[in-house]
């Protein structure tokens, strides 16, 4: 059984991820912020545990960490989902919008990261999966904090896949297209439409849709593959 830590686990394509490791048969810890209710009501219908931390405070996941090698000895698979989205125009962006966005997506994910990397080390095996953005790639204009948050997680994931290598801990980095989640709630129905006309593939895609990339990069299916930067777009950016 496989140890796997979840980041923003509670909705959108943090629980798909969630319930899909769970269908594997893996003992599977997530984490949450506000999200009590969705946190409860997944880990009741899938057995995972449910962890309320703030990823970007690093007492926090030192915290977190402890508690779960004192329940199962290390994680094996860890998946950096979690993060936050705004829109704004980036001469409306203040110092506390950016340093928020830095904070809850790659600031979170550098420090989970560090946090479970001694136990990889040690065994000389791990997976990680960074969860960016089609955003970290080409740009999103009125997204400029949120792209280059994402971005850096595409360059923390290559950088890092080629220092880990080594010691048989394989990183790679996915970077969903337009998924349909809460995320994306803010489209209207008309943005929607004007965006899947751009999509070959003709549809958004589903949080499961990403869940499954996901779980097939943490298999031993995927043994050869690290460092690679994984579009689940539908062909959108190709």
């Amino acid at each position: 059984m496989r140890n796997v830590l979840i980041t923003g686990g509670s909705r959108g394509i943090g629980a798909a991820t969630v319930k899909k490791f769970c269908a594997l048969g893996d003992r599977v810890f997530f984490t949450f912020r506000t999200s009590l209710i969705k946190a409860d009501a997944l880990a009741k219908s899938t057995g995972a545990i449910a962890i309320c931390t703030d990823g970007s405070n690093p007492k926090a996941v030192e915290r977190m960490i402890t508690t779960i090698k004192a329940q199962c000895g290390g994680i094996d698979i860890l998946v950096n989902n979690a993060g936050i989205a705004q829109e704004k125009l980036f001469s409306d962006i203040t110092l506390s919008d950016w340093d928020n966005m830095f904070d809850h997506n790659l600031k979170n994910a550098f420090l989970t990261t560090q946090a479970v990397l001694p136990d990889m080390i040690h065994k000389k095996s791990g997976a990680i999966v960074n969860v960016s953005s089609i955003w970290g790639e080409v740009g999103a204009s009125c997204e400029v904090h949120y792209s280059a948050a994402k971005a850096g997680m595409i360059g923390m994931s290559k950088a890092l896949a080629k220092e880990l290598a080594p010691s048989g801990i394989r990183v790679n980095c996915i970077t969903p297209g337009m998924i349909d989640t809460d995320m994306n709630a803010g489209y209207s129905e008309e943005d929607k439409a004007a965006i899947v006309e751009e999509i070959p593939l003709m549809r958004m895609g589903t949080a499961e849709d990403v869940a499954e990339m996901i779980a097939f990069l943490c298999s031993e299916n995927a043994s050869y593959l690290t460092g690679q930067v994984i579009g689940v777009n539908g062909g959108w950016n190709i």
